[in-house]
Parts: C-alpha cells; sequence; structure tokens
C-alpha cells in the first residue's frame, strides 16, 4: 500500500506568523504557489494554512494570523495515499501539510494524486463525479460583482456564459492574478518595491477589486477569463479527466452534456473519489 511519504514534497516553501498579507502574497508570487503552511517562526510548529481563497475572502486583513486557517488538517508520511484522498474529497481542501511531532515535513496536494487516479481506469464518469452546485458569470458580469459572487459561493472557478448560455470562457482565481499592467502605486500598497517584476504584477487584479478600483475601470469577465477552455463531456472517465488535470495543472473542467451544453464543473478533490473506496458517495 502506497504512502504519502512516496508522494509528498519534502521541505515545503512556507509563511511564517507573525506576518503579514503581503508576506504571504510575496512568497505565492515569486514562487507561483495557490497556497502555502504556515509556521511559527520561533519553533517551527505548523499553525495554518493560507491560500489564494484565503486572500480573497479576507483582503482587508493585513495579518496573517487572521487570514490563514487555523488548526489546519495534516497527516503523517505513514498514511496510507487512499486515506490522504478521503480527506481531500470529504474535506474539499487543497494542500494537506505533513508532520513529524507537530514540524512541518512535507506537504501533498491533490495533484500529487492524480496519476494513482489515471492508473486505475476507473468506469466512474465526470458526470458521476460532480459535487458541487455550478455558480456561472455572464460574460459582461462586472469584474466588481463577479468577484464578490465568487467569494460568497466559495468557488475558485466559474464557467462563463454568453447571452444565449453557451459556454465561452472560464473564470480562475489564477487567471485574477495574471494581470500585466504596470501600476507603481498599487505595488507599493503591496509592499513591493521592484515595480519591475512581472510576477508581481499579477497579483494587480486581486488589489484593484479589494480597494473598489475595478469600479471606475469598468472591467468585465471577459477581460480576464480563459476563452474556449478545454472541456470534457459528461460520460468521460475520470481516469482520462486526471490525465488532463495534471497535463495542463488544472483543478478544474468544465463538463458538458450530450447537447454540448454546460452541465456542471469537476474538480481535482471531486475525482479523488476513485482512491477513496467510497465512489458511491
Amino acid at each position: 500500500m502506497r504512502t504519502v511519504s512516496e508522494i509528498m514534497t519534502l521541505a515545503p516553501i512556507v509563511a511564517e506568523v507573525p506576518g503579514t498579507r503581503n508576506d504571504a502574497i510575496n512568497i505565492m508570487v515569486r514562487n507561483d504557489l495557490t497556497g502555502l503552511p504556515v509556521i511559527r517562526g520561533s519553533d517551527g510548529k505548523l499553525v495554518g494554512v493560507v491560500s489564494r481563497r484565503d486572500l480573497f475572502r479576507k483582503f482587508e486583513e493585513d495579518q496573517l494570523s487572521l487570514i490563514m486557517k487555523k488548526n489546519p488538517i495534516f497527516v503523517d508520511s505513514k498514511t496510507p495515499v487512499s486515506k490522504a484522498a478521503e480527506v481531500f474529497f470529504k474535506e474539499r481542501i487543497h494542500r494537506l501539510p505533513v508532520t513529524e511531532d507537530g514540524k512541518l515535513v512535507g506537504i501533498i496536494t491533490p495533484t500529487d494524486l492524480m496519476d494513482s487516479v489515471r492508473a486505475l481506469n476507473s468506469k466512474i464518469t465526470a458526470e458521476e463525479a460532480i459535487h458541487t452546485t455550478c455558480v456561472t458569470a455572464w460574460e459582461h458580469d462586472p469584474l466588481s460583482y463577479t468577484i464578490p459572487a465568487m467569494r460568497v459561493s466559495d468557488v475558485p472557478a466559474v464557467p462563463v456564459l454568453d447571452m444565449n448560455g453557451k459556454l465561452v470562457g472560464i473564470l480562475t482565481d489564477r487567471d485574477l492574478f495574471s494581470d500585466q499592467s504596470g501600476d507603481p502605486e498599487a505595488m507599493k500598497a503591496l509592499g513591493v518595491e521592484d515595480t519591475s517584476l512581472a510576477g508581481y504584477r499579477n497579483v494587480l487584479p486581486l488589489f484593484y477589486t479589494a480597494t473598489d478600483k475595478y469600479l471606475d475601470q469598468k472591467k468585465e469577465v471577459s477581460d480576464f477569463m480563459v476563452r474556449d477552455p478545454i472541456t470534457v463531456y459528461k460520460k468521460t472517465s475520470i481516469s482520462e479527466v486526471a490525465r488532463i488535470m495534471k497535463a495542463n495543472d488544472f483543478g478544474q473542467i468544465p463538463v458538458r452534456g450530450s447537447k454540448d451544453e454546460l452541465i456542471g464543473m469537476v474538480y481535482d478533490v471531486d475525482i479523488l473519489m476513485a482512491l477513496t473506496g467510497n465512489s458511491n458517495e
């Protein structure tokens, strides 16, 4: 039986408390990460986890200790992969710290389990794996409306429809870190001195939304969405979904019906059901 020790990332990049929102943003952007374990600086003990979604939800907070999720779920290195998959699936989390005696030694994510799902050649379909209500956006919705809606719905991505209900794009929290326009004032407010770094410019949509700047800019969903996204059909096996997710570094994929209509969104944690032995849930 495979264990977490075989797939975990050793000595993961972390944020520390005491620390700030800007500290976490800087670390995520420099290392192209979507989230981080948080340790206590004094003794290295795991005390929390912070993700881009946490920043979206609590951007008004400055102290990292008030933004992070406290008392995170964790496993040890001897935990079976099937148990880790069950935690991801049931708790719908996207990073699972690995500890020994309270100290962080590694981390795993759903991506680390994609090859295991693919190897199963599961007959479970994408339609059967959908476990959440699909929240959508209209391509001409103002971003100042859509971002709060994503926060309230607690979704990291929304399929984007045109006025006829046709799927034309997808908007993810990752896309909201993809603005390449320079704004030294905004960069300085985020604690960034070197405004030439493109990676740092990627956080500006988040900054603008949090400070109501998009109300003046009148940015729409269509300005940031990925057009003509990769999709799967409802009868696609989740083993094939896992292959596509791993190959494209996706955390979610829109699912289409037999008439090409959007029927929902399947997430990486959804397809981990295949590894839990509880595929009928």
